[in-house]
């Protein structure tokens, strides 16, 4: 069980409120700029395989921006439900309490400091691209 205050708690679902309203704002405008803009547009009027391969990969960037925002916005809404169902601030690894500064800072982390710190150097190789 979290030691966070009252206060605190209503600091951290005001601040989660805020940033779910900015992720969504991003993810319309995100999505509706890539809808704006066409293929012919990113590769130019000259269709060459160098084109095509730049065109692919701005559209690929895009792609990745959404999905990295539709992440976050989806550990938003989950924080929020624990939040509202005080069952919040305890690390999913190991059951301590998350840290109020912490949550402060990352009102969606689900870890501990340590156990982030564990999972990152765990899951490191797995965000590396490799060719």
């Amino acid at each position: 069980m979290s030691t966070l205050t009252p206060a605190q708690k209503q600091e951290i679902a005001v601040a989660l409120a805020a940033r779910r309203a900015q992720l969504a704002a991003e993810i319309r405008t995100e999505l509706e700029r890539s809808g704006n803009e066409h293929f012919a547009d990113l590769a130019g009027e000259v269709n060459d395989a160098g084109d095509a391969s730049v065109a692919d990969m701005l559209i690929d960037h895009e792609i990745a921006i959404v999905q990295r925002q539709v992440e976050e916005l989806s550990q938003v809404e989950a924080a929020q439900k624990r939040v509202s169902e005080d069952d919040y601030g305890a690390c999913e690894e190991c059951g301590a309490d998350i840290g109020v500064q912490r949550l402060l800072a990352v009102p969606h982390a689900t870890r501990c400091i340590n156990c982030q710190g564990q999972h990152e150097k765990m899951y490191a190789h797995e965000s590396t691209p490799k060719l």
